[in-house]
């Protein structure tokens, strides 16, 4: 599989669409770690950046563009364009991240 073009314009400058495949998505719902939710909350008080959470955060964030970029590979496209990347945080305390990446999958 060649590498799928991913991005958040409509369009890929020099590469005109030839054919629009439809809508891809990817989503990943991540749990957060006892320990971590600790170590973040005492790092909040006293400052800081929580390098716990930006790593779970990269890593999801990867994955969700990784399985939407299979989806479109499937489709037969060879890019992602218009691509929006949402966070949220669910669960009945906010104990799990999901983080969800959509475009469309083109041909060009």
């Amino acid at each position: 599989m060649s590498e799928i073009i991913v991005s958040t314009t409509p369009t890929l400058e020099g590469r005109p669409a030839k054919e629009y495949l439809g809508i891809v998505t990817g989503e990943v719902i991540v749990g957060a770690n006892l320990f971590r939710d600790l170590f973040a909350s005492v790092r909040d008080i006293v400052g800081g950046r929580s390098g716990a959470y930006e790593d779970v955060l990269q890593r999801a964030r990867e994955q969700a563009i990784g399985e939407m970029r299979m989806r479109a590979a499937t489709m037969g496209a060879n890019a992602v364009v218009g691509v929006d990347l949402d966070y949220e945080v669910i669960g009945s305390n906010g104990s799990m991240l999901m983080v969800s990446a959509s475009g469309t999958a083109i041909l060009y």
